[in-house]
């Protein structure tokens, strides 16, 4: 056991980035004269508490390790080789084998008597360790770059869009006109979704027009789980055409999409299908703002709903001239895009890594 201190920060549940291993805080800029389990460099830390949850740390300095957490060391295996392991499906499996309901905590009788197979051979331990930290290491790089771009586009949010003065506080060069205050029912034609009967199966079907709930909409897309409409279900929804801002009308959701292809969607979503005079990804971006709206709207009412006239009512600022839209509709496409790679980045790495633990260990 040990006391945190300046020189021997703590590590705690919360300090963790849950299956990353990575530490979402310094942690010596943490408070002091915590008590728990002392840790050395390269010792493994694995939380028994929920152990769903993977919370685990490959400890790269000296600290205390406060909370429910096992600190697994050893004099004969390579201490990267054991960081490997723990995240293994066959550990993890016994690892989740916990006792109780509500606090569910892994079971140390059940896992140290659990039987695994090693690698007799030193090197070929750090072999699998340097290939698994290698994959660690290059998705934590995209996730930080992920974040920088996250929060760049959150700050020029706020700096590119005019505020009640009619002005942007950053602009591209050449336009000086102050931005026009608009309703969103003039920028464009607004609808709200409909649902055809799911009871009956010839709405839908495996080929067809796309069908969107709000559940479908994710970070900017469309899931490629969602349904589709028949022809037979298409007379009977109402559809968007491609170009069209989608714009969840649970306020609280606050999930928006640009339709990519004509689409069917139902009565929790809004569609703007914005005139020629408009930008569409200009006005996409815009739409977080619309959501910051509703969320206001929704506050006061009953229903978390906000209706198609509180929605068509919305008031905007746009540029006067759609150069300017445009423009600035293809540098966040631009970052968007960026965005959505790192994504993808992180999601192939996961399920190279992933494939990795089932393969590389008996």
């Amino acid at each position: 056991m040990g006391v945190s201190t300046p020189a021997l920060p703590s590590v705690e549940y919360d300090d963790i980035n849950p299956g990353m291993g990575t530490l979402n805080k310094d942690p010596k800029s943490k408070g002091t004269s915590k008590r728990g389990i002392h840790f050395n460099p390269g010792d493994v830390l694995f939380g028994k508490l929920r152990p769903y949850l993977k919370n685990w740390l490959f400890a790269c300095f000296e600290g205390v390790a406060v909370g429910d957490f096992w600190v697994l060391t050893s004099s004969k295996i390579d201490h990267g080789f054991i960081y490997s392991l723990i995240q293994a499906p066959g550990f993890q499996y016994i690892a989740n084998l916990s006792s109780g309901s509500k606090m569910p905590r892994s079971d140390w009788g059940l896992v140290s008597n659990a039987r695994t197979f090693i690698p007799t051979n030193l090197s070929e331990q750090e072999s699998i360790s340097s290939v698994l930290f290698g994959l660690d290491t290059t998705i934590t790089l995209h996730e930080e770059k992920k974040r920088q771009l996250e929060r760049l586009k959150s700050a020029l949010l706020q700096k590119m869009f005019a505020d009640k003065s009619g002005y942007p506080a950053i602009r591209f060069e050449g336009f000086d006109k102050a931005w026009e205050e608009r309703k969103l029912k003039e920028l464009g034609d607004i609808q709200t979704g409909n649902t055809p009967p799911t009871s009956d199966s010839d709405n839908y079907s495996l080929d067809g027009v796309l069908w969107v709930t709000p559940t479908d909409i994710k970070s900017l897309v469309i899931s490629n789980t969602a349904k589709k409409l028949s022809q037979v279900g298409v007379t009977k929804a109402r559809i968007a055409k491609a170009g069209s801002i989608l714009v969840t009308s649970i306020a609280s959701i606050g999930k928006n999409t640009l339709l990519r292809m004509d689409a069917g969607f139902n009565q929790q979503i809004n569609s703007l299908t914005p005139t020629s005079e408009n930008d569409s990804y200009f006005l996409l971006t815009q739409s977080e703002k619309w959501s910051e709206k509703m969320k206001q709207i929704a506050a006061s009412a009953t229903m978390q709903i906000v209706n198609k006239t509180e929605f068509s009512n919305i008031s905007t600022y746009v540029p006067v001239h759609k150069e300017e839209q445009e423009k600035i509709g293809s540098f966040f496409k631009h970052l968007d895009d960026t965005i959505a790679l790192h994504q993808q980045k992180i999601n192939n790495i996961n399920s190279v890594k992933k494939s990795l633990l089932q393969k590389m260990f008996i």
